[in-house]
C-alpha cells in the first residue's frame, strides 16, 4: 500500500512554493531544482545523496540546497520521512537581501556553505515562515516571517564565483555539449550528433560530461526539461502543451519523467500552483 502524499502550494506575492510530503522507501531519483531549497525533516530519517556524499536529515536540522544541486530521496527506515520545504527564487532571494550584502563582489552567486546545519534559531523561522505561508496567513504575517527567515539565513550564506559561460577548469568538449543542450533542449538530440558539436567521440564525451555536471548528457537534458516544464505549468501552461513544447514524446512521456523527480503529476502541480483544474 502507497502511504507517499504531497501537499504544493505557490504564494502569489513572492512565487515561493511551500511542499509538505511524506514518503516511504524511495521518494524521488535524482534531480535539481533552479530555486534555493529552504526545509526540514519533520518526523523520520530523510536519507539523500548531495555534492558527492550521502546525508541523512533527522528532525531539528536544516537543509539547505542551492540552484544546480542534484540530489535524490530515500526513506532508510519502515516508518518512512515527513518534511516540510521552501522553495525560494533565485531573483527573490538576491533582491530580498541586497541590503544585507552591499558590497557583493562582481560576477558573484548566493551559496550554502553546508547542505546541512544544525542551527535552531533557523530551524524555527523556517518552521515559522512554512507555516504563514502553507497556511495563507494574512500578507503583513508573511512578510514578517519571511524577514525573520532571511535575517537567519545571512549567515548560512556565502558569496561564489558565477560559473562563466566558457569554464576553462572544466573540459571545453563537456562544455561545448552542456551549452548546446540548454540551447536546444525541445530538439530531438542523439548523442552522435552531440559528440560531434562537442569535437569528441559519444563514450568519451558521457565520460567528461558526468565527471564535469555529474549527470551523462541524457539524464541532464531530462533535467533542464523538467526544470522548464515546472516554470511552464505554474504560469498555467496545460501539461499537453508542455510536453509537446520541450520535445518530449507525449503528455504520458512528461508525466513519468515528471513524477520521478518530483512525486506530482504535471496537471496536479498545475492545479495547485494556479488553482485552476487541467483541460
Amino acid at each position: 500500500m502507497n502511504n507517499n502524499w504531497v501537499e504544493l502550494l505557490q504564494d502569489g506575492d513572492t512565487g515561493i512554493e511551500t511542499i509538505r510530503a511524506h514518503f516511504e522507501g524511495h521518494a524521488y531519483d535524482p534531480h535539481w531544482h533552479d530555486s534555493y531549497l529552504v526545509g526540514f525533516t519533520e518526523q523520520g530519517v530523510q536519507q539523500f545523496h548531495c555534492r558527492g556524499a550521502r546525508r541523512s536529515s533527522t528532525p531539528g536540522q536544516v537543509f539547505l540546497l542551492e540552484p544546480g544541486d542534484i540530489h535524490d530521496g530515500h526513506a532508510p527506515t519502515a516508518e518512512g520521512f515527513t518534511y516540510r520545504m521552501l522553495y525560494l527564487d533565485p531573483h527573490w532571494l538576491e533582491r530580498e537581501l541586497c541590503g544585507l550584502f552591499e558590497q557583493a563582489p562582481e560576477h558573484a552567486q548566493l551559496s550554502f556553505a553546508q547542505v546541512l546545519a544544525e542551527d535552531p534559531q533557523l530551524a524555527g523561522a523556517t518552521a515559522s515562515a512554512f507555516a504563514m505561508l502553507h497556511g495563507r496567513d494574512i500578507r503583513i504575517a508573511r512578510q514578517a516571517a519571511l524577514d525573520l527567515l532571511l535575517e537567519r539565513l545571512t549567515r548560512h550564506l556565502t558569496w561564489r564565483t558565477r560559473m562563466p559561460a566558457c569554464d576553462p577548469r572544466l573540459p571545453r568538449a563537456a562544455q561545448r555539449a552542456r551549452d548546446y543542450l540548454h540551447a536546444h533542449l525541445e530538439q530531438d538530440l542523439g548523442m552522435d550528433q552531440l559528440a560531434q558539436i562537442a569535437g569528441v567521440d559519444r563514450y568519451r564525451l558521457t565520460r567528461a560530461f558526468k565527471a564535469a555536471y555529474g549527470l551523462p548528457p541524457h539524464a541532464y537534458l531530462i533535467q533542464l526539461r523538467l526544470t522548464r516544464a515546472r516554470r511552464l505549468l505554474a504560469r498555467g501552461e496545460t501539461p499537453a502543451l508542455v510536453a509537446a513544447t520541450l520535445g518530449f514524446a507525449d503528455q504520458s512521456h512528461l508525466g513519468r519523467w515528471f513524477r520521478r523527480a518530483y512525486a506530482l503529476t504535471p496537471a496536479d502541480y498545475r492545479t495547485r500552483c494556479t488553482n485552476r483544474p487541467d483541460r
